[in-house]
């Protein structure tokens, strides 16, 4: 499983690289990612994108993401902005509900 070690700030400025390491990684598709937090400081609403980006495209690949080290201020970040309930599930899918008829299985 590939690791990616996210330390130090993780903001506006610092995102954009963990970002495309991010894409890099789930261009191979792997089972799984994990993102390391043990030596992250400070996080803002940028580098919570990049977290939500990374779920979001390993569900496109079937790739599921891990965290591992979560200090308790992130933790907090993603209980309090409901980003922790999102990495807990898949991506709705579309389903067949009758025939020739799709309906989204999306809930809010």
């Amino acid at each position: 499983m590939p690791l990616i070690r996210v330390g130090g700030e993780l903001a506006y400025l610092t995102a954009a690289p963990l970002r495309a390491e991010v894409d890099r990684v789930l261009a191979d598709a792997p089972r799984a990612i994990m993102l390391d937090f043990a030596d992250l400081h400070f996080i803002d609403s940028s580098g919570l994108g990049v977290i939500v980006h990374a779920w979001r495209e390993g569900q496109e690949v079937d790739t599921t993401l891990r965290l591992r080290a979560v200090p308790r201020f992130l933790a907090t970040i993603l209980d309090i902005t409901g980003v922790a309930a999102l990495l807990d599930r898949p991506l709705p899918t579309t389903r067949t509900v009758g025939p020739g008829s799709q309906q989204s299985a999306a809930t809010a």
